[in-house]
């Protein structure tokens, strides 16, 4: 081996995965590199972003050493996430151009891929004014603007947004754990997002806008569909739910993460606790009131369904404790004793046995036994064994007149799966945390991050597992729940959000310990990086104001619910 002395580099390369070693100048952005490797775009879609080291970093990134990249592309949910962000800043950019001074709210997502949005302080678009906003936006893309990131002092911060009217971002501010705020600019237009960005308005061809009768939909591709648009459509009950949070929230004074804040500082927290946990138990009252209605016309099946991490065990308590309060005596069936043995269950795409599929369930048995139980008769229901992966005779059961059967599972909306009971005998609840608090107008806190945080916290204190597992898991969580529970929740007969205003303030102090002890050099960091980044934004509170049968308690810890069995009171 001969060692020679060497002049230093002054250029860094970049490794794609395709083990292809691309060179240029120290301080180039990667985009410049990206653009290199692919000089006709990528051959599948665009490149949004990159992992290196197990860190996201910006098509902008000054590449200043040898690196090896994992490119991010919009069906990744780090690229959804920077397509969709840099997609706000786009519309918010061209309709305060049209529009001088008017401001606009993102206040939730559609399942079909779409921010509804609301112009604030003057009355809705119309459609001509909808149609002048989203050609400008064709205008600004077609320029192929630049995102301008720029960190500034929180201090500047804090009066440029005074000044310009953003009282949301200012009461946000407040709460700022740093002294300083990155921010980004858009021909002229400033604002605060939380992530990162693409680098030019060039990359955002494919959105829509679509006029509501209160506001509009902000379009965007579904990370399945990544090429095109789904057509939007419509859902009444979904809606309903918005609408009556706005007005939960009208009542509790809670705008966003800012007022939240606001309110712990004020020692308001246990009245807004109070207030929140008053709201969950009128509506879980109204709907045990629809059950005890129909229940007298015949209703004798309760079906509850809803993904990873809505509270349905507790919310089914609930409800079961409200039902005996009309003189309804609750039976559970529990669905997990209907699957089929082991070596009947089908498999995934990967090989794996896929327990979620619909066809993991005996079906033909669990429609035999609930028409009997329905019919009065005796019925012998069957014990699954998970470890054995094989079905058992389990308890004889027989149906009292005052006596209603409630099931929980993931498939209880799909109506393949008990097609033999007659409508008029089945009532469908769908169980989420459909809506969060936002940090402010333009910045979202997904309802799916809440429900992983929750997840974390549960499954941490009931099985011992870490965040990283947790979070590893997720993806797959996520995957069964768009193929198995949102494509039915149009079946259910009312939806119930079990979404709390104030939890993430109770769920921060337990969740960071937690996102902590994800190991930096994995990829699952990006994930815990980003969930504890949000987190910083929200005043942590005394969970010991939550009820000991609240929703949360059942991730949290403390429900006095926990080890409950409905209709076992009496003996």
């Amino acid at each position: 081996m001969t060692i020679a002395r060497s002049e230093p580099r002054t250029d860094a390369r970049v490794t794609f995965p395709d083990g292809c070693v691309y060179s240029a100048p120290v301080g180039t952005p990667l985009l410049t590199y990206v653009d290199a490797a692919f000089p006709d775009g990528h051959p599948e879609r665009p490149v949004l972003g990159a992992v290196v080291d197990n860190q996201l970093v910006e098509l902008t990134y000054a590449v200043s050493r040898d690196i090896k990249i994992q490119p991010i592309f919009l069906n990744d949910s780090d690229g959804g996430r920077i397509y969709r962000r840099s997609l706000v800043f786009l519309l918010i950019t061209a309709a305060a151009e049209l529009f001088p001074g008017v401001k606009i709210a993102v206040e939730h997502s559609i399942p079909t891929g779409g921010f509804y949005c609301e112009p604030v302080g003057r009355p809705n678009f119309s459609r001509a004014e909808l149609d002048a906003i989203l050609a400008r936006m064709k205008e600004i893309v077609a320029a192929d603007e630049p995102f301008e990131r720029k960190t500034i002092p929180l201090a500047e911060a804090v009066t440029w947004f005074t000044d310009h009217g953003d009282d949301d971002m200012v009461r946000l501010l407040k709460n700022r754990e740093k002294d300083y705020l990155t921010i980004y600019t858009l021909r002229g237009k400033i604002d605060y997002l939380f992530g990162y960005m693409v680098p030019s308005t060039g990359y955002l061809s494919i959105f829509a806008l679509y006029p509501m009768e209160q506001g509009f939909i902000l379009v965007y591709p579904r990370p399945e569909f990544t090429d095109s648009l789904l057509p939007y459509q419509a859902s009444s009950k979904l809606e309903r739910v918005f609408q009556q949070e706005k007005a939960w929230r009208r009542v509790m004074g809670l705008e966003d993460i800012g007022t939240l804040n606001h309110a712990i500082e004020d020692g308001r927290i246990r009245e807004e606790v109070l207030i929140a946990e008053a709201l969950h138990s009128r509506y879980l009252g109204e709907i045990a009131r629809m059950i005890a209605e129909r229940h007298a016309r015949g209703l004798k099946l309760v079906l509850i369904a809803g993904p990873s991490s809505a509270g349905k065990t507790t919310f089914s308590k609930r409800l079961a404790v409200q039902l005996m309060a009309y003189g309804i005596q609750p039976f559970t069936l529990e669905m997990d004793n209907y699957f089929v043995d082991r070596e009947h269950t089908p498999r995934d795409e990967h090989g794996n046995y896929d327990f979620e599929s619909l066809d993991a369930m005996d079906r033909t048995r669990m429609n035999t036994d609930v028409q009997g139980l329905i019919a009065g008769e005796e019925v012998q229901m069957p014990h699954f064994d998970f470890k054995q992966g094989r079905s058992f005779p389990g308890q004889v059961a027989k149906l009292m007149p005052d006596q209603i059967i409630i099931a929980e599972g993931i498939h209880g909306l799909n109506p393949q799966l008990l097609p033999s009971i007659p409508a008029d005998r089945v009532f469908r609840v769908y169980v989420s945390a459909l809506t969060a608090l936002n940090l402010d107008r333009h910045n979202r806190v997904p309802t799916t991050d809440v429900r992983l945080l929750r997840r974390i916290l549960r499954d941490a204190r009931t099985r011992g597992y870490k965040a990283i597992d947790t979070i590893s898991r997720w993806e797959s969580v996520r995957r069964g729940e768009k193929r198995n529970i949102f494509p039915h929740q149009e079946n259910a007969d009312v939806m119930f959000n079990s979404s709390l205003p104030y939890e993430l303030a109770m769920i921060r102090a337990q969740a960071e310990p937690l996102l902590r002890q994800v190991d930096p050099n994995t990829r699952h960091y990006i994930e815990a990086k980003r969930l504890l980044s949000f987190l910083r934004w929200v005043r942590p509170a005394d969970s010991s104001f939550v009820p000991d049968d609240s929703i949360l308690r059942e991730f949290i810890g403390g429900s006095i619910l926990e080890s409950y069995i409905p209709g076992k009171r009496r003996g």
